[in-house]
């Protein structure tokens, strides 16, 4: 851990976004998410006793004192990020400060991961990838009240430039892949804004839960097995989240062998799993995928994140336009530049 001065410290964290494997970390499954050129910033001067914070975002300042006890009674309601960070991480001085972020916001790309991992490295946490990501999924968990998986935090903290990473959410193994050459990655918001306290993701984990008390952990558990269980809306969540699994590592392995067609496939193979068998999509969301298809030069598309809204990530040809909705061309950096005095630079 960094000495502790009053020198200013500043800390950024890039989002993230997944390319295959959604609502399979907190079963302990496979993802393959890649972290994006946009992020957060935090810039803090250390001393005092509570850490108080400004955002270009949001009104408003956060003021959480570092002996906080609930974070989720924390207002205004974007500080609880910043307060389930210092519970946590309980820093031995406050701080005062800013943040920063040019991430879109509800979009799916993992905006409150982001801020989590950049104030945590920012008040002087450890570096270490897996113990902040870890630390960093129980302050989320706290601030937000939603049983999130480590999805997020593991890509952000793991991240490398040109890579994106084949995550194993058991072992906590994030193994970087190469882009291929001649690939770009685009994100297309739906317009639709995306809040997972306000949707169905806690119900969704609930029921992963209950298709592991009948067949166990579905990480190890294959498609026969799922079909033994009798409810149909928990076989069919069941059903997404091992197949999803299967999706990642061929998906992967389709990218080591430079075979685009295979790949894009698989995420759209991925959407229509999401949507039909997880129910996590909307009409809207799907009418964009559906639109991204058509384009010249895209290989494959599908929803990000969470769902319920957000972002359509697509895998194109180099030199691809994508003429719909508001767009950006995501390139893989490198997760985390932190803790800098005075100033930060991207990698």
């Amino acid at each position: 851990m960094p000495r502790v001065t009053d020198e200013v410290m500043s800390a950024w964290a890039a989002g993230r976004v997944n390319l295959i494997g959604d609502h399979t970390d907190y079963t302990g499954g496979l993802a393959a998410p890649m972290t994006i050129q946009f992020g957060t910033t935090v810039t803090v001067r250390r001393g005092g006793t509570d850490v108080r914070l400004r955002s270009d975002r949001y009104a408003g300042e956060c003021r959480v004192p570092i002996d906080v006890r609930n974070p989720a009674a924390t207002e205004p309601a974007w500080a609880r990020y910043v307060a389930g960070v210092v519970a946590e991480l309980r820093p031995p001085t406050g701080a005062t400060g800013h943040i920063t972020s040019d991430l879109p916001i509800g979009a799916g790309l993992s905006s409150s991961a982001s801020l989590e991992v950049a104030v945590a490295l920012a008040l002087g946490a450890d570096d270490d990838p897996g113990e902040l990501a870890q630390m960093c999924q129980r302050a989320e968990q706290r601030a937000s009240g939603v049983p999130c998986g480590i999805l997020d935090q593991l890509a952000i903290t793991h991240g490398r430039a040109g890579h994106l990473l084949r995550l194993d959410c058991t072992t906590r193994e994030a193994i970087p892949v190469p882009l291929p050459s001649g690939v770009e990655v685009f994100g297309v918001h739906s317009g639709e804004a995306r809040a997972l306290d306000s949707s169905q993701y806690a119900l969704r984990r609930a029921q992963c839960a209950a298709a592991e008390r009948l067949i166990g952990p579905l990480r190890t558990a294959d498609v026969a097995r799922v079909q033994e269980i009798d409810d149909p809306l928990i076989r069919s969540r069941a059903r997404h989240v091992v197949t999803e699994n299967l999706r990642v590592d061929a998906f992967v392995a389709a990218l080591r062998g430079e075979d685009i067609d295979c790949a894009g496939r698989l995420m759209v193979d991925s959407h229509a799993s999401l949507r039909d068998d997880f129910e996590v999509s909307t009409p809207v969301v799907d009418r964009l995928v559906e639109a991204m298809l058509t384009l010249p030069g895209v290989r494959g598309a599908r929803m990000t994140g969470g769902g319920f809204g957000g972002v359509v990530v697509a895998i194109c040809d180099s030199g691809t336009t994508v003429p719909v909705g508001k767009s950006w061309r995501l390139r893989a950096v490198n997760g985390t530049v932190a803790p800098r005095t005075g100033g930060t630079r991207r990698r």
